[in-house]
């Protein structure tokens, strides 16, 4: 590794010190799917999104629960406390796609349809409140 990227990937672990996030790799469904889930619980406190994730129907929103509870789990590390209710709010969440896997259905006549089997990367960044509402003003 060359200088330059040493020094920029030690800038980034710095910054990355105080925030408390998680990522969740190559989940098997579509991005489109798991972003009608993320958008549900933005800007949300933590335990409010947990009731809203709990109690949804949808099969992602299961996945952005033990998400968000890995993302308390890393906050309270970081921290040396527990958190507590109205303390914490989910600041920032986004949907990324993740490689799609192509394959071929057979169709009549000796064609064949492509199916893309889509799959997506969630990360999720939990916050104070307090920190949150000063990074929007």
């Amino acid at each position: 590794m060359g200088k330059r990227k040493r020094e920029y990937a030690n800038q980034l672990k710095e910054a990355r010190k105080d925030v408390a996030f998680a990522r969740l790799v190559n989940v098997p469904s579509s991005p489109r799917k798991m972003r009608l889930v993320a958008d549900m619980v933005r800007g949300v406190e933590v335990f409010k999104a947990l009731g809203i994730l709990h109690y949804s129907n949808k099969e992602a929103a299961a996945k952005v629960e033990k998400l968000l509870r890995s993302a308390i789990a890393n906050w309270e590390q970081k921290n040396e406390k527990k958190a507590e209710s109205g303390e914490l709010c989910i600041s920032r969440i986004y949907v990324d796609c993740a490689p799609m896997l192509k394959r071929l259905r057979t169709a009549p006549q000796g064609r064949g349809y492509r199916i893309r089997k889509r799959s997506n990367h969630v990360t999720l960044y939990v916050d104070s409140i307090n920190n949150a509402k000063n990074e929007e003003a």
